[in-house]
């Protein structure tokens, strides 16, 4: 699946590159279109509380679209001139070379792999996955999972991990992290294998699941642009953005207020 949306991304990049003289004078620099548009559109997560989800009335809330919100407040001067599209794991890239969005600040963990098609800017949070499981599982670790089947979500990194750690587990994919937790709840595996910050979300809501609590990787998330010398100003002022609300103690209150470690 990776290959797949490498080779489209790829044949996006071309033609954004084959596109004359004028079109490269028109998206040269990221930041000025940013500027000269006054808006901020930014690909958010929906399906992974607490970092990105809607409230009851329909706004886009979460420790990522807070943090969004901060971003155009340094970059536009306030942070009403946003518009958020929603993204999921599997088509986030996809939007960001579209044009669709600006930047994705959407759970994306950085790897090797995704450093080839994507500019990133620091992290701004280290996860960890995890295991997700119904209350009372005999499953209490990954190797419990020993020719058994797991769930993960399309586009994550979870499915590399787990291929690579139990290369005799069964593992069945889904686009959403919705539908992967009502599969877990179906019994149609017995375990979702994801970020902790994601499945913390659905252990909070549901107490008939419970999150082990082993981590087995580190994930730092950070945001993600499009990749060329065309996103370097507005990674820039990003960096900024991340490096000055965690030096004032900013980002630690809003991962607070979400319940986030």
């Amino acid at each position: 699946m990776y290959k797949k949306l490498l080779s489209i991304i790829m044949v996006i990049m071309l033609v954004c590159c084959g596109c004359g003289k004028q079109k490269e004078e028109v998206v040269a620099n990221d930041l000025d279109n940013i500027v000269k548009k006054d808006v901020l559109t930014v690909g958010v997560r929906t399906d992974a509380y607490p970092f990105g989800f809607k409230d009851k009335n329909g706004h886009y809330t979460g420790f990522d679209p807070a943090l969004a919100r901060l971003i155009a407040r340094g970059i536009l001067g306030s942070d009403k001139k946003i518009k958020f599209v929603p993204v999921t794991a599997s088509d986030r890239m996809m939007k960001l070379y579209s044009g669709d969005v600006d930047m994705i600040i959407a759970t994306m963990t950085v790897t090797p792999k995704r450093r080839q098609i994507l500019d990133f800017s620091n992290p701004y949070y280290t996860a960890g996955q995890a295991l997700l499981v119904k209350k009372g599982s005999k499953i209490q670790s990954l190797q419990d999972l020993n020719k058994k089947q797991a769930i993960i979500v399309f586009g994550s990194t979870s499915e590399n991990s787990l291929r690579t750690a139990m290369p005799s587990m069964g593992i069945i994919g889904y686009k959403t992290y919705h539908a992967a937790f009502k599969a877990l709840k179906q019994g149609k595996a017995e375990a979702i294998v994801a970020d902790d910050t994601i499945l913390l979300g659905y252990a909070l809501k549901d107490k008939s699941v419970e999150l082990l609590p082993k981590r087995y990787t580190k994930e730092p998330y950070a945001i993600a642009f499009r990749k060329g010398p065309e996103s370097t100003d507005v990674i820039r002022a990003v960096n900024f953005v991340i490096e000055t609300e965690t030096r004032n103690g900013n980002l630690k209150k809003i991962q607070k207020s979400f319940g986030i470690k």
